[in-house]
């Protein structure tokens, strides 16, 4: 087990973990968990119903919440001609094509979310064992296989978000900072909660959203009540 901090272990005393806390009530109580040196990231957790092994129960796709997530994201884009020329208009850090694919396939990642348009994907395809594990492969699922560049750098620049199910039926997001205002994360977690409820895949069985939970980057979780 990995040694918790000093912090951390004081911050968990004040969480009931029986308890399943309103909203409202956990993120008042996350805000007043003593803080880190640095502007932590909060991050909403949730169980779902679904078993990962059935392809077609598995969630993935990316929303744009409400109040941001208090960081611009890194973009990079797989684009030519005028649809790079677009990108590199709308904001991304990196364009290119062949010389790019190259570059990631030599083991740059240093990215948070890579686009591509739809003709490049002969070339991005390739990248898979690289991006993959890595949740950065572009998926029309998720937007990031676009023809409508300028759009999507624009909205992941402002910082639309990813999501996808783990093998352990789990969907992570980052949902703001911990510096954000009690209003602004509850909207936002309200938006992505709402969001991945009204994904639910036909094939899924029982109680589709089985548990919530709400954290920071250094802290222990809270249980959030449906």
């Amino acid at each position: 087990m990995a040694k918790r901090s000093k912090r951390y272990l004081e911050s968990r005393k004040l969480v009931d973990s029986d308890k399943k806390y309103d909203l409202k009530e956990s993120i008042k109580l996350l805000k007043s968990f003593k803080p880190a040196k640095f502007d932590e990231s909060v991050e909403v957790a949730m169980k779902l119903g679904i078993d990962p092994k059935q392809s077609d129960q598995l969630i993935r796709g990316s929303v744009s919440l409400p109040k941001g997530i208090g960081k611009s994201l890194k973009v990079v884009v797989f684009a030519a001609g005028e649809k790079a020329e677009f990108a590199k208009r709308a904001g991304a850090d990196e364009v290119g094509a062949e010389e790019l694919v190259k570059k990631v396939e030599g083991g740059w990642v240093d990215f948070d979310v890579a686009i591509a348009t739809s003709d490049m994907m002969k070339l991005v395809g390739k990248l898979g064992r690289v991006l993959g594990p890595q949740g950065k492969m572009p998926s029309p699922k998720s937007g990031t296989v676009t023809d409508d560049i300028e759009t999507a750098v624009k909205e992941f620049k402002a910082g639309k978000i990813e999501y996808r199910t783990d093998a352990g039926a789990n969907v992570h997001a980052i949902v703001g900072r911990k510096s954000f205002s009690e209003a602004d994360l509850e909207d936002n977690i309200n938006a992505f909660v709402k969001h991945i409820t009204n994904s639910r895949p036909p094939s899924a069985k029982g109680i589709f959203v089985q548990n919530v939970s709400v954290s920071s980057t250094m802290s222990p979780g809270i249980m959030v009540k449906i």
